[in-house]
């Protein structure tokens, strides 16, 4: 599932787009939980746009089984060094995106700088890892858009700076960012995002008609990663490795390019 060019890819560009991680089952079961919540707290009947929930793992015994059936600590943990476990999230984030929004993001963001943790940190991970549920293999159908590379030139502000400097960074750090592109891909795929890369969420130029967007993510810390996030946001690979343990079949899609 797995490859060197996914690791690869990952570590050059701070995302990568992997296919044939769920089956038409598991997506059916998945787009029914998240119509359970949406009827469970609706939005509005005229909103269009962006709509987040956020349920707990804890609280919602189907979500918690969903994650483990779905394999997603799996897929993740060949990208991250040996030696660092990788704990289940505590909270999904159920992303809708309702159309029509003819909207391109300006600029991007980074997330958990506001608000912050209660000690005051910022609230950083690992990686971010998104379930696509609905097809997203067009572009502005609420694509996440990403400004690939952007992790490492991120880092080496942090690195000049200083970790701390992250606190006021709202919403990205001043640094000189690559050319976006949206990311595609089918239903079925995992989108794996590094913290530091630069995102944004975006517009679905669809109609009232068309299918809304639907994506879970799941922000993974791997363990330990409160006690040297000042560390992890200055190095952006220290948590991964550098390549892959074996080369077992799997694709690996561009996302965008």
């Amino acid at each position: 599932m797995t490859t060197p060019r996914a690791v690869s890819v990952f570590r050059r560009d701070g995302y990568c787009v992997m296919p044939g991680i769920l089956t038409t089952r598991q997506i059916r079961r998945w787009r029914g939980l998240l119509a359970r919540h949406l009827s469970l707290t609706p939005s509005s009947s005229d909103r269009t746009g962006p709509y987040f929930l956020w349920p707990a793992l804890a609280d919602d015994a189907d979500l918690r089984a969903l994650y483990e059936d779905s394999g997603i600590t799996d897929a993740v943990r060949p990208f991250l060094r040996a030696d660092l476990d990788l704990p289940a999230p505590e909270v999904g984030q159920l992303a809708f995106t309702l159309p029509p929004h003819p909207h391109h993001p300006g600029a991007p963001h980074i997330d958990g700088l506001t608000p912050t943790e209660d000690d005051g940190r910022p609230g950083t991970f690992t990686v971010l890892a998104g379930l696509l549920l609905t097809d997203q293999n067009q572009r502005d159908r609420g694509n996440l858009w990403v400004w690939p590379g952007s992790h490492l030139r991120t880092a080496a502000w942090r690195h000049e700076h200083g970790a701390d400097a992250l606190r006021d960074a709202i919403p990205y750090p001043p640094v000189e960012l690559p050319v976006s592109l949206q990311v595609i891909g089918p239903a079925e795929s995992l989108v794996l995002v590094h913290y530091l890369l630069a995102h944004n969420i975006g517009g679905h130029f669809g109609t009232a008609a068309d299918e809304r967007r639907e994506t879970v993510y799941f922000r993974l810390r791997a363990d330990g990663r409160c006690r040297r996030w000042r560390e992890a946001v200055t190095n952006p690979l220290l948590e991964f490795t550098t390549s892959a343990p074996d080369d077992s079949p799997g694709a690996v899609n561009d996302g965008g390019r």
